[in-house]
């Protein structure tokens, strides 16, 4: 469930003129909160990485692996890499738009496949140039390998042309909350346009927090750290009654 952006950007106002530390309009809003929500998705990756280092706990709901792994998974997708020749060069694109014909942004790669039963191994620059000299080595259509550089896959044996596919990691839609200018200038919210935080919708303090804090306030005064979460929270409450 996405993180409804006229929530936030409503919920930052409300705190913005409340403390009367000014008003931010939708354009720098949309700037932010786009940020904001990358800075969160990227910290994904170094939550897991730090999590991959301790025991979990063995009970339900409370694994932080698979809760961080959670949150990942609403940008996991895969799609069909495109074989492309240039010169003396063939190799394959990654997708630009995934399985769900979804236009996608490429962030990080996963596994790729072969003919979707295989998993072609990854190999680094040396070892790829040299894995044709041995005969234990040489790649086959049964144990493909490829080299990955510059978001290209440059696959062995180079008889391969088609049927490689690819789970990778999207990025986030930029997040926007589309308006239209009323007759006294006023902002007014067009929902059919607009594009919801994609992060998981616990991380919803935590945007409004860090918007705040790049409007210019430094929260260091715990009354407002109480408003932003209060509100949120009040917020929640009317979404469910």
């Amino acid at each position: 469930m996405a993180i409804n952006v006229n929530t936030v950007y409503q919920t930052v106002l409300l705190i913005l003129n409340k403390e009367q530390r000014g008003y931010m309009t939708p354009t720098e809003f949309n700037t932010i909160a786009t940020q904001v929500q990358l800075e969160i998705f990227e910290k994904y990756f170094d939550d897991l990485n730090q999590q991959l280092r301790v025991p979990q706990a063995d009970t339900d709901y409370a694994d932080r692996q698979e809760n961080i792994d959670e949150k990942i998974a609403i940008f996991k997708t895969f799609g069909e890499a495109n074989y492309t020749t240039l010169g003396s060069l063939s190799y394959f694109t990654l997708p630009e738009t995934d399985a769900y014909s979804s236009i996608v942004s490429f962030y990080r790669l996963g596994n790729v496949l072969y003919n979707d039963e295989k998993i072609v191994q990854r190999l680094d620059r040396h070892e790829f140039y040299y894995v044709n000299q041995s005969k234990l080595t040489r790649p086959t259509t049964k144990n493909p390998v490829y080299l990955y550089e510059n978001e290209k896959l440059f696959v062995k044996p180079e008889t391969i042309n088609a049927g490689i596919k690819v789970d990778y990691v999207r990025k986030p839609s930029n997040v926007l909350w589309a308006f239209d200018t009323g007759n006294l200038g006023q902002y007014q919210y067009r929902e059919i346009d607009s594009v919801d935080f994609e992060i998981h919708e616990s991380e919803q303090s935590e945007v409004v927090l860090k918007i705040l804090l790049y409007a210019g306030i430094v929260i260091r005064d715990p009354q407002i750290v109480q408003a932003a979460a209060a509100q949120v929270q009040a917020d929640e409450v009317n979404k469910k009654s």
